[in-house]
């Protein structure tokens, strides 16, 4: 299967043509290479994008051509990179505003 239509169908990436966007640019890689959209991806490959604020690792575990909406997350495993452990994107509950704004708040009918 095409990179691009992996990418695609399982739901890594939203469109096609970002998905081909993505290899043209060098931020998708494949066992540790960089490689082009229609390069042929196999069960067991290492893919790693490097979109928005990390890279994004994962593992081809089956290839479907046109999986159901649940069947899309099982075709691959995310692996976890050093930079996750070091970078969260939501703050803890610590860490959070109270939600003292919202007591009190009564709804007029």
């Amino acid at each position: 299967m095409r990179l691009d239509k992996f990418l695609k169908v399982s739901r890594i990436i939203k469109r096609r043509t970002l998905a081909n966007e993505a290899c043209d640019a060098g931020k998708v890689w494949v066992n540790g290479k960089p490689v082009k959209a229609g390069f042929q991806v196999k069960t067991g490959d290492l893919v790693e994008l490097k979109l928005a604020r990390r890279p994004v690792r994962v593992e081809i575990l089956s290839l479907n051509e046109a999986p159901g909406k649940g069947d899309a997350a099982a075709m691959y495993k995310a692996l976890q990179t050093e930079e996750d452990d070091s970078q969260t994107l939501l703050p803890s509950e610590s860490e959070r505003p109270p939600k003292s704004g919202l007591q009190g708040y009564e709804a007029n009918d």
